[in-house]
């Protein structure tokens, strides 16, 4: 999907309702969670639940009712074309997997781009009610406190999270290699299961640095803003300007950027 640039004519969403919006969400989530749920296999790989579907119609709903002629990507039902200038990328539960087992590291995610640029992102963790928001050019919060990346410079004394492409069939040797060599030159790596969240916590200092291949634009929209307004670097594998719509990612506290760059380049 083309970013829309047209000048934006609808009022612009602010803080209070994007966070309202994730959190209204967050407790659709909670309200299935630890039930015994209806799984459906994606095309290609993944599952989808009834608490996905469940909440994207409310973010849907809510996002049509005060801003009806915006753009809207979202992972269960797809692209929806508007003529304004405002464009929500929104994943609706992001790790879906750790969800549906009861393990409680999952999240919504919206990120909003206002004629063609990044203007705000919320990630919301609905069982801990940790919710992150950033605003372009006003800096990442965690539950109204001010963050910033770590700074971490050592990668002996680095936290790093990661992801691996998923795709039945294809060989993980390669991130297997590098997976094993960040393993041995940092203090711990961790594998979670939602992108969204790896982020935030890159942006909050949980994590020093985290990179994955094979994301898609509502796994990383809303944390790639986070991280920069909390003061960190993104970029590809190739240490080039990025986009969500990107397949690789590379998000640190700058500091150890150059050299966890120099890893996962390898990865193709």
């Amino acid at each position: 999907m083309k970013i829309i640039k047209k000048n934006s004519k609808e009022s612009v969403p602010n803080r209070e309702f994007l966070t309202s919006l994730a959190k209204g969400a967050g407790a659709v989530l909670m309200k299935y969670f630890n039930k015994k749920h209806q799984v459906e296999i994606k095309p290609g790989a993944g599952i989808v639940t009834e608490a996905d579907k469940a909440s994207e119609t409310y973010l849907l709903k809510n996002i049509f009712r005060r801003f009806p002629k915006s753009s809207i990507i979202t992972e269960e039902t797809g692209e929806y074309l508007g003529d304004s200038g405002l464009l929500w990328i929104l994943d609706p539960l992001d790790g879906t997997s750790n969800y549906a087992h009861g393990f409680p590291w999952f999240c919504v995610s919206i990120g909003l781009y206002l004629n063609g640029k990044p203007k705000a992102g919320v990630i919301y963790q609905p069982f801990t009610r940790e919710l992150y928001f950033a605003e372009k050019g006003k800096g990442a919060f965690l539950n109204g406190k001010r963050i910033q990346v770590s700074q971490t410079g050592k990668m002996a004394e680095a936290l790093l999270g990661t992801g691996f492409y998923y795709s039945k069939g294809r060989s993980l040797k390669t991130e297997i290699d590098v997976f094993s060599e960040m393993n041995e030159l940092s203090l711990a790596v961790r594998r979670p299961g939602s992108a969204a969240l790896d982020l935030a916590c890159v942006a909050s200092g949980r994590f020093d640095g985290f990179w994955e291949r094979g994301l898609s634009s509502w796994d990383v929209a809303a944390g790639f803003l986070m991280v920069e307004e909390a003061g960190g670097t993104v970029t590809n594998y190739q240490g080039k300007k990025t986009s969500m719509f990107e397949k690789y990612c590379l998000a640190t506290n700058g500091r150890l950027h150059k050299r966890m760059q120099s890893i996962v380049s390898r990865i193709k």
